[in-house]
Parts: C-alpha cells; sequence; structure tokens
C-alpha cells in the first residue's frame, strides 16, 4: 500500500508481526512466477525477477518457495498458474483517489472481492480513467538507513536518474522514473548500498489530507482490499500528518 511515506513505513515494519504473513508470502510467490514467465528464469538476465526474488528473500520467504516459483513461472517445473494482472480504480471515503493491482487467475473473483471492500467500507468503483490520471508511474527504491546520510544515497542515484530522495524515518525511498528503476538499483548496489525493495509504483501528483477519523475509515478499506489473495497492490493518494498518524497508531 502506497500513500503517505510515513503510513506505508509503518506498514512495513509490522509486517513481521502480522497475522497477514501468508498472504504476503502468496503476493511475492505470485510476483516471482509472472516475472520468470514475462522475462525468463534466469535472475542475472531478467531485472525484474532478481528484484522479485530479492523482495521475497528480504520478506523471508523460504528459498524453497522462491525457487519453485521461479521453476514453475519459467516452465521448467509444471504447475504454473495463468496469472492476468487487472487495474481497477475507485474511491475511499473522503474523496481519496485509490489504484488497486490485482494478479488473478479468476476475473470474476478479482472483481467481486474488489467490489465488495470497496462497497462496505464506504468507497465506491471508478471508470477506468476517472482515477489513474492522478497518478505518475515511477520506480521506488527503499533504503534502509543504518549509519546513511541522505547525501551518500543522492550521490550514489543522481547520475543514474533517481529524481528525489525521502526520508521516511528508518528509510530513504528513492523516486525515479520507470525506465531508470534498473540503472538506479544497480547504482546503489555499485555503491555498495543495500536496499529493501526495488520496484515499480504509482505516485500521486495531488495528495488529500486526512483527519483522525478520515484516516481511520481509509486504512480499513485498504486493509480490507489487501486481505484478498487477488489483490497485489493498492496505491491511494492520501495525506496524514505525524500529529494524525501518532493518533491512529495509539
Amino acid at each position: 500500500m502506497s500513500g503517505h511515506s510515513k503510513w506505508a513505513t509503518t506498514k512495513h515494519k509490522k509486517a513481521a508481526l502480522d497475522s497477514k504473513r501468508g498472504k504476503l508470502f502468496a503476493k511475492l510467490i505470485k510476483n516471482i512466477e509472472v516475472a520468470a514467465r514475462t522475462g525468463g528464469p534466469d535472475p542475472d538476465g531478467n531485472p525484474t525477477l532478481f528484484d522479485a526474488i530479492t523482495k521475497a528473500r528480504k520478506n523471508s520467504v523460504p528459498i524453497d518457495n522462491i525457487e519453485r516459483a521461479r521453476k514453475r513461472g519459467g516452465g521448467l517445473e509444471a504447475g504454473g498458474a495463468d496469472w492476468q494482472t487487472i487495474m481497477y480504480e475507485g474511491y475511499a471515503p473522503g474523496g481519496v483517489a485509490v489504484l488497486i493491482e490485482c494478479l488473478t487467475d479468476n476475473r470474476n473473483r478479482a472483481a467481486s472481492e474488489v467490489r465488495v471492500a470497496l462497497t462496505r467500507n464506504g468507497g465506491s468503483l471508478a471508470d477506468p480513467g476517472s482515477v489513474s490520471y492522478m497518478f505518475n508511474r515511477k520506480g521506488v527504491v527503499i533504503v534502509p538507513k543504518g549509519s546513511l546520510t541522505e547525501d551518500d544515497v543522492l550521490m550514489a542515484v543522481l547520475d543514474a536518474g533517481a529524481e528525489e530522495v525521502n526520508d521516511l524515518g528508518d528509510n530513504f525511498e528513492v523516486v525515479c522514473e520507470a525506465s531508470d528503476l534498473i540503472p538506479v538499483r544497480k547504482a546503489l548496489q555499485d555503491a555498495g548500498i543495500d536496499y529493501e525493495s526495488a520496484e515499480m509504483s504509482f505516485v500521486p501528483t495531488l495528495n488529500v489530507p486526512l483527519d483522525e477519523d478520515g484516516a481511520r475509515k481509509v486504512f480499513k478499506l485498504i486493509d480490507a482490499l489487501e486481505d484478498s489473495d487477488d489483490v497485489q497492490n493498492v496505491w491511494a493518494n492520501f495525506d496524514v500528518s505525524d500529529e494524525v498518524m501518532e493518533k491512529v497508531e495509539a
């Protein structure tokens, strides 16, 4: 889920204790299968697969599960599913725009689960194109801070096409054009800088500020969407202040 960076960071830190960890594993495994099917089973020659495997390892997905997914997707082992990517657009409470990316083998089930999650939590489906124009497709790399400074990261990625480096508290967020994601990720590797994840994202061009009540409603809707096995990613154009975030987390 991507919206306000602080919320994304909070979700990230809570992941190790999350009761939905099994669902996270399943989503990461699907990413590996699709990447291997699309670009081949060799991570050295398939940057998307390389990043999918890296993210799965960072989230403690067992190596055996990763390898089986890679082989299934690459046709080296039987059992791969015909995953289809579908994007839905909608609105959350408060007029917050929501993009929902599904990776599914059953379009009807995915559509039904997305619709139910939205309508039961004060949201609604929107027509194609009515929400997506409020987002830009970007590459996003999350870098754990450790002893790094913002300047350390910026110097490493500036010539590779990075547009900005944002301080998320425990991590730095590097944003670039989608086409520059691989060069930016490689620049970090060449500089000896470890990264948590490198993936395509949708970054909002305009954010809707939320109060405590609005934030709780939007987070509840996003949790309901992410509870679906078919939903891979949710992006939303909300903004929550640090003060409001502290109240929500309390």
